[in-house]
């Protein structure tokens, strides 16, 4: 499968921490039942890069695959050439290291407050002293427009604003990559704007790669610098590539219907 044409991200050689992904011939099977089948596709550093597709479809799966949390049952993924589930541990624990990830909840514990839960990570995998920690934590949730929310607890502001502290943890070890599952999930229209810009922002100021999970549409025009879609019915990959290119190029009509629902979005 080849893309459906070059894309115009911004930030791509912002910095040379970037990694590039490639998704080899991924199978996704549990016992008899098959999500995904033969995915392929490429991430190119400093770029955003959307997983769509219908819901069921495995989007959710497949970035559980990407960063670690299950292996495939035939396939790769390569990080800078680098196959993950082919390396040792301790290869592994090093390529963790270099991943941000932001799942559906943003699973903030309620009874730190968001410093301390952005200083968490920190803590854990650094030697740096609770001071410099606290300096840190407070720098990356001015990143996110936090700042002066240091000393609240996650249950005392609103949900875009705890998406955007889960967010600021996920940045805490300065990652080459990060990883969004559903970030819009649960957010109003306004919240889900703020946090597109906020993606849009990261890639562009700092370069860094970013792999989003979302069936929003809305979303998907305004950051996707390329993305590929999971097909439910022939569960695979079926069209990789920008997404306006493939909303009027795509050869597969279940692509190009899923897209337009969303195309007076795109401007």
């Amino acid at each position: 499968m080849k893309p459906a044409g070059e894309s115009n991200g911004q930030g791509a050689e912002a910095v040379s921490k970037s990694a590039g992904i490639a998704v080899e011939h991924l199978d996704m099977i549990f016992g008899d039942y098959v999500v995904q089948r033969d995915v392929n596709f490429r991430v190119e550093p400093g770029r955003i890069f959307v997983i769509m597709g219908a819901s069921g479809c495995g989007k959710s799966t497949l970035l559980r695959h990407m960063v670690g949390l299950i292996p495939p049952a035939g396939g790769r993924v390569c990080y800078d050439g680098e196959s993950y589930w082919e390396a040792s541990e301790d290869r592994q624990v090093a390529l963790r290291r270099r991943f941000g990830i932001l799942f559906q909840g943003g699973a903030l514990w309620s009874s730190m407050t968001l410093a301390e839960n952005v200083g968490l990570p920190l803590g854990l995998y650094t030697k740096l002293s609770p001071r410099e920690i606290a300096e840190l934590a407070s720098y990356k949730l001015s990143l996110v427009g936090l700042r002066g929310f240091e000393d609240y607890l996650p249950a005392e502001i609103s949900g875009g604003m705890r998406k955007r502290a889960g967010l600021a943890r996920a940045m805490a070890l300065d990652p080459a990559i990060l990883f969004f599952d559903e970030p819009s999930a649960g957010l109003d229209p306004l919240s889900s704007y703020r946090l597109d810009r906020l993606l849009l922002e990261l890639r562009d100021s700092l370069g860094t790669t970013i792999v989003v999970v979302t069936h929003e549409l809305a979303s998907i025009f305004a950051i996707a610098d390329d993305c590929v879609f999971l097909d439910a019915e022939s569960r695979t990959a079926i069209a990789w590539g920008p997404p306006k290119q493939l909303l009027t190029q795509c050869k597969q009509a279940q692509v190009r219907a899923f897209l337009s629902r969303g195309s007076q979005d795109a401007g």
